[in-house]
């Protein structure tokens, strides 16, 4: 009996932990390791640096997991504390170089590779996005996460892009409800405004209040991944985050079976989705060029 355990960024009731998490075990069920019968599956939320998500580590770390999937950055650094010689496959990690979790991409080194979130390119597509879909727009909030070096890097490639598509852009920290609550109610009180809303655990995190505020101040806004557009947000481009824990499942089973991560690259994504909501859109008296909608992966009614 192998054992495997899960480390998530998010809480482990989130509805985005239970389908990430769903798509690795069947893949490694398809692999052939099948949940109580040769391996077992321990699963434990890491929510922040909060001194309970350590303790979930800690727990987890005393069980003396065969490998670790860790999902999102939240869990790394006490895995990192804790964990020195088991094997880590992360996912949902923008800059796992500059975080400092492996030497390189290509040679990772030490116990941890994994699967990219994306690379910081894809963040300067998003100001292109909002003006495609408010063309009056002039202004863009954009809601990043500043203890996180993904997060400032995030925010300098769409500081950088912005002009070129006539936006202003300012930053609104994530760090907590009030945080958020009062950064975007403040940017609203002027007009012609927009959202861009960067990656990190606690934009996920605090999705439906963003997604709430938006509504309720009628800005367009532009999302990472397709969990916000579900929960009512007008658009998202991004990754497929389900695809990139599918795939993690494949570096556990070589793992499992005696390779190790430092030669294992750290990998790119491989499919990117355009999702749109439609009844948001209309919502918000906005009618998007069919050129956009043609392009759409999914357009929710």
């Amino acid at each position: 009996m192998r054992r495997i355990a899960v480390v998530t960024g998010l809480a482990g009731n989130d509805p985005e932990t239970k389908v990430r998490t769903a798509a690795f075990l069947q893949e490694l069920q398809r692999l052939g390791w099948i949940e109580g019968s040769n391996v077992r599956v321990d699963v434990r939320g890491v929510v922040g640096a909060s001194a309970a998500g350590r303790k979930n580590v800690a727990e987890l770390i005393a069980l003396r997991p065969d490998v670790i999937l860790a999902i999102g950055n939240a869990g790394i650094p006490p895995l990192l504390e804790l964990a020195r010689s088991v094997p880590i496959v992360f996912t949902v990690v923008v800059d796992p170089v500059g975080a400092g979790f492996v030497q390189s991409l290509s040679r990772p080194g030490g116990n941890v590779t994994g699967f990219l979130m994306f690379e910081y390119s894809l963040s300067g597509k998003w100001p292109e996005l909002l003006k495609q879909l408010a063309p009056n727009v002039t202004r863009a909030a954009v809601l990043r996460d500043p203890a996180l070096p993904a997060g400032i890097g995030q925010f300098a490639v769409i500081q950088a892009m912005a002009p070129a598509h006539g936006l202003d852009v300012t930053a609104v920290n994530v760090s907590d409800e009030q945080e958020i609550a009062r950064g975007i109610e403040t940017f609203a009180q002027s007009p012609a405004g927009g959202l861009i809303v960067t990656a990190s655990a606690q934009t996920v995190i605090h999705r439906k209040l963003i997604v709430a505020l938006a509504a309720k101040h009628r800005l367009p806004a532009v999302y990472i991944h397709r969990a916000f557009v579900t929960d009512g947000g007008l658009l998202s481009y991004g990754p497929d985050l389900v695809d990139a824990n599918r795939r993690a499942a494949g570096y556990v089973d070589r793992i499992l079976k005696g390779e190790k991560p430092s030669d294992l690259p750290v990998q790119a994504p491989t499919k990117y989705e355009l999702v749109i909501n439609l009844k948001t859109a209309k919502a918000l008296g906005l009618t998007l060029p069919q050129t956009l909608l043609a392009r759409a992966d999914e357009v929710i009614e």
